[in-house]
């Protein structure tokens, strides 16, 4: 017999707002499966490997910006999890993460499939929850009701994050044949809502006159898409003569200041040249930055001020310069401050030196492939210039969003991912596909070949989208390890930093029923790319082989012909 209180956690999740639960096999969590796999209104899919599963529900999250459902079996199915739950904290991405238990008294003993689940994911969650395992007492079904509602508000709180219900459950698990399965309609709801902060005048006018006569330098760190804070952003920005550094997974892509091309320029460690770029005020908001030379430029630095633009959360003093925490949306920071203080001759000059050191760094770049043999950093140009308008873009962490990070991006009608929060190769094919699942755009997954095997079993499923598009860099190892100076100078380089590996994914393609190209040139590569991206009834895999050593020749060259530029 399944008891009402838990088949009702599903019709709690739908009332707030929840559509998507990933669920995977197992027993001990037959209760919360059906729950969700009869419930009307929330989509249902079976996920076998627990580790991707996570990820795709990360990805689903990341796309609705509305919390995922998880729920798997007890034992070591939770610990699966871990790798999506540690991500979606760091990312702050919105899930609920359901764990069947054992009962408490045959933990320890030696029983099948029991680890110890309660808090299993530590501090990588908001929060950790556990449902009483005896719920006929009227108070323990509404101590369910209370905990379910808690962690969802929990979950959607600023900042967003996954929380875990650990539901340890009795035998039986099925109903029988003749037992009425109802959610109840009257269920109790309870909603948090959040109030937006601004600014009080005399706020306002504090950090206006702050902002007077002084150089501006604003960071945007990763985000998803803010159409009303790039409009705010631009009219503060052309007004003071601001400039607006981005990563390519911030988002700021369209921004009209927009600087692009600092990991490459801020290289250069000349006095003169970073006396121009260095502000007397840093403003940033958002979360991780990718650059290293952005980093390092900035905390060598000797700031005035640094703000950070946040609601609420904690704070990481990234570049060891923070001196001010404004709890409040930097759209309304940028609104209420825009109108109140004017640009001044110092920040137009300040603007000038970052714009001509952006496109002096692109005009560079661009010329790095003439008459150049044929590698991964010009295959990711040229992919970033032919993505269609109105699609997403995931990036696999090494390589790949280092490269995408150098080329930048132009069209503001692309949406930017990365696995940001803890960085790591693994899930990058199933937070793809999770997204992909959430939406009717085209979504490209440019990444690695060690990513891409790392996360094979993102297609052991039967809901591999038409809509993904995946491209391989595939040289055959860990081709970042050859770039950096401490591994390429060993000699285990080959077989235990770069791992070395055969494969191709032309196998797996067909396993899995996905168009396959494979290409090695330029002129192969081009002319793949129109079909490649053409809506189709398939998922497609783009393979592009390259040379490491080729690789590595081309991006040294790059950075030397930035070196050349500046005179350095």
């Amino acid at each position: 017999m399944i008891l009402q209180s838990i088949i009702n956690i599903a019709e709690i999740c739908s009332q707030k707002g929840i559509s998507e639960a990933i669920l995977s096999p197992g027993s001990r969590c037959a209760p919360l499966t059906l729950a969700f796999v009869r419930h009307p209104k929330i989509n249902t899919r079976t996920i076998g490997d627990e580790r991707s599963a996570g990820f795709i529900g990360l990805g689903l999250a990341l796309k609705s910006k509305t919390p995922t459902v998880l729920v798997c079996t007890s034992g070591s199915a939770a610990y699966n999890y871990a790798p999506a739950v540690a991500e979606a904290y760091f990312q702050q991405i919105p899930m609920v993460i359901f764990t069947a238990d054992r009962p408490p008294e045959w933990i320890d003993q030696l029983d099948g499939q029991t680890i110890r689940q309660q808090q299993i994911y530590g501090r990588h969650v908001k929060k950790s929850y556990e449902l009483p395992v005896d719920q006929e007492h009227p108070d323990a079904q509404w101590h369910v009701n209370r905990i379910v509602n808690e962690a969802i508000n929990e979950s959607k709180s600023f900042p967003p994050g996954p929380v875990h219900i650990n539901a340890p459950f009795r035998e039986p698990f099925y109903p029988s044949t003749d037992e009425a399965f109802k959610f109840d309609q009257d269920i109790r709801i309870f909603e948090e809502e959040s109030c937006t902060a601004k600014l009080s005048e005399s706020q306002i006018e504090l950090f206006s006159k702050k902002l007077g006569n002084k150089r501006i330098l604003i960071l945007a760190g990763q985000d998803t898409l803010n159409i009303k804070l790039l409009e705010h952003l631009n009219e503060f920005s052309q007004k003071h003569h601001v400039p607006v550094i981005g990563d390519v997974i911030s988002n700021c892509h369209s921004a009209d200041n927009i600087i692009q091309h600092q990991d490459a320029f801020l290289a250069v460690r000349s006095n003169d040249f970073r006396k121009n770029l260095s502000p007397d005020i840093l403003i940033t908001f958002g979360k991780s930055v990718i650059s290293k030379q952005l980093k390092i430029f900035l905390r060598e630095l000797d700031i005035d001020e640094h703000w950070h633009l946040q609601i609420a959360g904690e704070v990481a003093d990234t570049f060891q310069q923070l001196t001010k925490i404004i709890r409040v949306a930097p759209e309304v920071f940028f609104q209420e401050i825009k109108s109140k203080s004017s640009g001044n001759e110092a920040s137009h000059t300040y603007l000038m030196h970052w714009k001509q050191s952006n496109e002096t760094a692109g005009k560079t770049f661009s010329e790095t492939f003439f008459n150049q043999e044929f590698s991964e950093f010009e295959a990711v140009k040229e992919l970033m210039s032919t993505l269609p308008s109105n699609s997403d873009l995931h990036l696999a962490n090494s390589m790949p969003v280092r490269y995408a990070n150098y080329v930048g991006l132009k069209d503001k009608s692309i949406e930017v991912y990365a696995n940001r929060g803890t960085s790591g190769i693994d899930g990058s094919n199933s937070t793809a596909l999770g997204t992909a699942l959430g939406t009717k755009r085209i979504t490209t997954l440019i990444t690695g070949d060690m990513a891409f095997f790392y996360d094979r079993n993102a297609f052991w499923n039967n809901y591999i989208p038409a809509n993904l598009r995946i491209v391989i860099l595939n040289n055959h190892g860990g081709g970042i390890f050859g770039l950096i100076k401490g591994p390429s100078q060993q000699p285990e380089l080959a077989e235990y930093f770069e791992t070395e590996q055969p494969l191709f994914a032309e196998s797996l393609s067909k396993e899995y029923g996905l168009d396959y190209y494979h290409c090695k040139t330029r002129g192969e590569l081009i002319s793949y790319l129109p079909s490649f991206f053409k809506m189709g009834t398939k998922a497609k895999i783009l393979e592009i082989e390259t040379d490491k050593n080729i690789n590595k020749r081309i991006f040294a060259t790059f950075k030397s012909n930035i070196q050349k530029t500046y005179g350095v």
